[in-house]
């Protein structure tokens, strides 16, 4: 990393410094803020200075570049952590969370949100449109709560008032499936400018018209941020109706702030009864039932009488504040679990699509002080008296813990452990939330300062609590007013005033039911313990604390048990300054989050710690000795044999069941060479699992071909069964089976059974033959020759009768008598004979009758009307061919036309 960023950066790892002084620390520290470089690793946790500017390291291109990549690979970021966080969940199968921790101003908020974008990124490479549906609602989702949980505060532009833990779950290709979202101690309502809103909401476009904005300043950014939060809603699936709604509900909290009480006679009374109007009709209720609600208090008697109670105009104001922080709170809720119903993981079956692992990340309020500490600031900073005690168990105490369990030699350190702060304010019976719950379950009057002074006297001993009363010379503090308690971050003194009320549930049941009974759905569905008569309820609900607390301890028990990353973030001044680096302020920071202890344990330590099973089950491959399965005695031996092939033996400590890595370029080498060799192994593996294939291939293909020589052998044997049974009786048939039907062959037999056919033809035609006179036989080769010429030319050339040759010697069949005698007497040998009438003389369609008549020298053409008179004679040598033709009109023994071709 040195060599990514030059020296002049200073160092990248505050594990890398020469020495381990807070002046060291804060140098390096401020150097490289001073460098713009914000970000800086100790081991895998990344200290994050707040910049108080935009900086160009989050581009695509930036993320391309820490895809994949080890913590040591690129420089230090936000993206490194996250990708480790990520690797470590897909590869191991193992859940992962992101701590983000840091004092109110420090840039949480911002960094998570680039730890969500980062993952977003990374994921779901092939694009499907249900992993980028659920991205797209995640990343949409802190536009909407920023815009609900947020608030400008002195210290702050963009402070976090709630905590939130967004589980975020992945499917075993690791694309986001879903996630579900935490929130924890809305603190107050937040003065939410809504000048935009219609006239319906009887709202003005001033904000300082109305109490809970007027000590806000309007931003020349709002109308885009409420553009940006209305299309987050509606992405993430908020109707239409749902978004009217809460533009009701904030109206209503707007008009609660501006009502105002007045004594009149022994009773209070409203001053301005619009505004009771206005809140009625946007909240679907009655004008006198909400009146009365704000003017009365509902009380059931022992004996279940139920009678009214005016309220004083002090009650009065305190049961409206109630009312409208109630509203805010079930709205934020509302929203956080409307937003849990779009992005939960919908029909997940582990065995269909493998393990479902999560990510969990963390954005929660930070350490806060302030001129006057409240009950709000006393929970957020014991939320973070808990995270640090997490910190503490997972990065230093647990891990020195593990050396000495695993017998590995380790120079303790010395750090110091909250616990003692953490006892002090949840410890059952004698913490300071137990006091607060006492004091609030009393019955009779109990004040704030006497719930201090029963604090005093339960905790007057503890070294990390005091007041007034117990160290009287502190004239920093107040009587009966004030207490302070030492946080890991530093002393915070607490106001008492107000701690009983803001712990107790402060909304009256009246309003409760009111607002379960409202005509709008959706608020209605915000208030189920509405629906519940003043009879029935009997039971006290939990206190705010224990809330928080009960809360605090399942989200510290849900990062217990997953894999952490943290990210350390600092706030390097008060004035919001991108150049100026406060020291004094810087150097607070850095000793409360322990950043020296955690550097101290991680230049002691070792960065990689794995038990040798999975160790060797992960490296195997890289050793010849242990691939695919090693013979040696244990797996300790097995992985001892990895580390001397590859010479890493003073770089590792062999515990009880661990082996233990110290730097993480020992892992990346292994890392590499496995990476290396994975595609090797996946082609052996997969010509191992081809060759088996191909072997079931070629079983299933011997069997296919042998199921079929065995049905062919059927079907021909079946063929010549039915051939065989068809023409049994042939020989006995009259037509000697022509009558019978060929079965039809497979496709085998085809030109057997063509072959077959024309043998059974043959063998027919000798059975006519035979019975064919000797005297016959000429004529019947003639015919025979004629059909192989004449067959699709004629339909009919006389097969049917006997051929006489001489036609104009056949009394029988000419109406011209003409003898061979007459040609015998010239010693002239007939050949054949024929009358052709009409017969076409010329090309001009004049027609006359002629014969034919043939010897064996000439070819004679005459004239039957003038007694047979030798019209024309041509040598028989001399024609190369005649053709006859028919016409309509000609009879057996005619030819309509008459056409030769000679030499001349």
């Amino acid at each position: 990393m040195a060599e990514l960023e030059g020296l002049h950066f200073g160092k990248s790892d505050f594990v890398l410094l020469d020495e381990v002084t807070m002046e060291q620390f804060l140098e390096n520290l401020k150097l490289r803020f001073e460098e713009g470089r914000i970000y800086t690793f100790i081991g895998e946790v990344v200290v994050s200075v707040n910049p108080y500017r935009q900086m160009d390291i989050y581009g695509n291109d930036v993320i391309e570049a820490y895809r994949g990549r080890e913590l040591y690979e690129n420089p230090p970021h936000l993206y490194a952590v996250a990708d480790a966080a990520y690797k470590a969940m897909k590869r191991r199968a193992k859940d992962t969370c992101i701590v983000i921790s840091g004092e109110s101003g420090a840039g949480k908020t911002e960094a998570s949100k680039y730890i969500m974008q980062y993952i977003a990124a990374i994921t779901n490479p092939s694009q499907r449109q249900e992993v980028e549906s659920v991205k797209s609602v995640l990343l949409k989702s802190n536009c909407v709560l920023e815009a609900f949980g947020n608030a400008k505060t002195n210290r702050n532009d963009n402070s976090s008032r709630f905590g939130k833990y967004m589980d975020i779950n992945f499917n075993f290709n690791g694309d986001p499936t879903g996630g579900h979202i935490n929130n924890y101690l809305l603190e107050k309502v937040r003065g939410v400018c809504v000048c935009d809103l219609l006239k319906s909401l009887h709202l003005n476009k001033d904000p300082t018209d109305y109490t809970y904005t007027s000590q806000g300043a309007a931003s020349t950014d709002d109308r885009s941020h409420h553009r940006a939060v209305m299309s987050a809603l509606k992405v993430i699936g908020f109707s239409q109706e749902e978004i009217n709604s809460i533009y009701k509900i904030l109206a209503t909290i707007l008009h609660l702030g501006n009502l105002k009480f007045e004594n009149e006679a022994e009773n209070v009374q409203l001053v301005g009864g619009d505004l009771v109007m206005h809140i009625s009709e946007l909240t679907g209720t009655e004008v006198e039932s909400m009146r009365k609600a704000l003017l009365y208090r509902t009380v059931a008697t022992g004996g279940g009488e139920v009678i009214e109670k005016g309220h004083s105009e002090q009650e009065a104001s305190y049961g409206r504040e109630a009312l409208a922080k109630a509203l805010y709170e079930r709205l934020f809720g509302w929203i956080v679990g409307r937003i849990n119903s779009v992005i939960e993981v919908k029909n997940y079956n582990p065995a269909l699509h493998g393990k479902n692992t999560v990510i969990g990340v963390l954005d929660i309020y930070g350490f806060e002080i302030f001129d006057n500490n409240s009950f709000e600031q006393f929970c957020i900073n014991y939320c973070n008296e808990k995270l640090q005690q997490l910190f503490i168990e997972l990065i230093l105490r647990q891990e020195q813990d593990e050396y000495q369990r695993e017998g590995i030699t380790w120079q303790h350190i010395e750090y110091f452990n909250n616990q003692i702060i953490v006892d002090l304010v949840e410890q059952p019976h004698k913490g300071i939330i137990s006091i607060l719950d006492d004091a609030c379950l009393t019955v009779g009057k109990v004040t704030d300062s006497a719930c201090l002074d029963s604090m005093n006297d339960k905790l007057g001993h503890h070294p990390h609590f005091t007041s007034r009363k117990l160290t009287p010379t502190d004239k920093t503090m107040e009587f009966n007013r004030h207490f302070r308690i030492r946080h890991y971050a530093g002393d915070v003194m607490y106001s008492v005033e107000g701690f009983l009320d803001k712990n107790k549930d402060p909304l009256f049941q009246d309003f409760k039911r009111l607002m379960f009974n409202s005509s709008d759905p959706i608020l209605k569905e915000m208030w189920p313990d509405g629906k519940l008569s003043i009879t029935e309820v009997t039971k006290r609900p939990l206190t705010a604390a224990t809330l928080f607390k009960n809360s605090i301890i399942a989200l510290v028990d849900k990062l217990a048990c997953k894999e952490p990353y943290y990210v350390r973030c600092v706030k390097p001044n008060e004035v919001k300054s991108p150049m100026l680096f406060d020291d004094a302020r810087c150097q607070h920071q850095v000793a409360y989050l322990g950043l020296l202890e955690n550097v101290h344990v991680r230049r002691a330590g070792f960065a990689y710690r794995q038990p040798y099973d999975r160790f060797l089950q992960r490296y195997k491959m890289t050793c010849e000795y242990t691939w695919p399965n090693h013979l040696m005695g244990s797996d300790r031996e097995a992985v001892e044999a990895i580390v001397l092939q590859h010479n890493f033996e003073g770089d590792v400590a062999y515990g009880h069941t661990k082996l233990f890595v110290r730097t993480p370029r020992t892992l990346f080498t292994l890392e590499q060479e496995r990476t290396a060799l994975i595609p090797i192994l996946v082609l052996f593996l997969q010509k191992v699992w081809r060759g088996a294939l191909a072997r079931m291939r070629c079983r299933r293909m011997r069997a296919i071909y042998t199921i079929m020589g065995c049905y062919k052998r059927y079907k021909v044997k079946a063929h010549f069964w039915e051939v065989e049974r068809r023409f049994a009786n042939v020989r006995n048939m009259t037509d000697y089976g022509k009558s019978v039907e060929w079965p039809a062959p497979p496709a085998s037999l085809m030109q057997f059974h063509r072959i077959t056919q024309h043998l059974y033809r043959r063998w027919k035609a000798r059975q006519i033959i035979k019975n064919i006179p000797p005297s016959d036989m000429a004529e019947v080769r003639a015919k025979v020759a004629a059909l192989g010429a004449l067959s699709g030319e004629r339909t009919d050339w006389g097969f049917g009768r006997s051929w006489e040759r001489d036609y104009l010697a056949n009394v029988r069949s000419n109406t011209f008598f003409f003898t061979f005698l007459e040609f015998a007497l010239f010693n002239i040998s007939l050949s054949f004979s024929l009358s052709l009438s009409p017969f076409q003389l010329n090309w001009f369609n004049n027609t006359k009758d002629r014969a034919l008549l043939i010897t064996d020298k000439h070819i004679y053409r005459l004239e039957p009307k003038k007694h047979f008179k030798v019209q024309k004679r041509i040598p028989i040598e001399t024609v190369r061919c005649l053709s006859l033709g028919p016409t309509r009109e000609a009879q057996p023994n005619q030819s309509g036309w008459l056409w030769w071709t000679a030499d001349t």
